[in-house]
């Protein structure tokens, strides 16, 4: 895969998955904008990635479910470079909770991060991508909880379920100016998040058919592939990586 000449966008990317996405991709030569809500994690990410790079990272702080913010991100790619070739909506957030007791102000921070930063920054990528000979390409990031039912996300497999419509929806709408739209639905993943639970690896790796949790590599490798040229004629799917476990699902509880 070759992202020379391409600019890219990923959103909550100061560490984990959106990290390794962007790493990939400047690693392959792309113009990649790394967001991040935490000023400090996204400059030392970028940072990191252009010490090792052959394309080029900048980092930009900011609230990727913020409408002003969104189009100040693709304002900034097209600055930049005088394109946006791809964008991964990978911000998101996860708000635990009992459905009986759930609150109205986790809802709505779960659905404005999840959906609306989703929506806004596909919107407003479109309106560029679609004045461009080649288009661009879009990655949502799901999640198997959209897939498979899982103690206290309610609200978060919602609007994870939602991306993946909101994907196939886009098909029709973005098509015909040469946009593919697409998700990808990661099962237990290591990131740093994830490995402050001294029992999340082992637990994982037991209930998982493939006898582990993903790798953020894992992820990224499929992200890359998506949004590449050797995906041209894949739009509206949705890629499950879970190492097998949405085939069994049985609870880490």
């Amino acid at each position: 895969m070759d992202f020379r000449n391409k600019t890219a966008i990923v959103t909550g990317a100061g560490q984990g998955i959106g990290f390794e996405i962007c790493s990939q991709l400047a690693n392959q030569g792309a113009f990649v904008i790394l967001n991040d809500l935490d000023g400090e994690l996204a400059n030392r990410a970028a940072q990191k990635i252009n010490e090792q790079a052959t394309g080029r990272c900048m980092a930009l702080t900011g609230d990727a479910s913020e409408f002003t913010f969104i189009h100040e991100m693709v304002e900034e790619a097209v600055r930049q470079t005088g394109q946006l070739d791809i964008i991964v909506a990978n911000a998101g957030i996860t708000l635990f909770g009992d459905f009986l007791t759930y609150q109205p102000e986790a809802f709505r921070k779960v659905m404005q991060v999840n959906l609306a930063g989703t929506f806004f920054l596909a919107q407003a990528a479109a309106l560029v991508m679609k004045n461009q000979r080649n288009g661009g390409s879009m990655l949502f990031m799901s999640s198997v909880t959209g897939h498979q039912a899982h103690k206290d996300l309610a609200a978060y497999g919602m609007s994870k379920a939602a991306l993946e419509m909101l994907a196939k929806n886009l098909v029709i709408e973005l098509s015909p100016f040469k946009i593919k739209v697409n998700t990808i639905a990661p099962g237990a993943t290591l990131t740093e998040r994830t490995q402050n639970d001294p029992e999340y690896a082992q637990t994982w790796s037991r209930i998982t058919p493939i006898g582990s949790a993903a790798t953020v590599t894992d992820i990224a490798h499929a992200a890359l592939f998506l949004v590449s040229d050797q995906a041209s004629h894949i739009t509206g799917q949705n890629l499950i990586i879970d190492g097998g476990w949405t085939s069994i699902s049985p609870s880490p509880y």
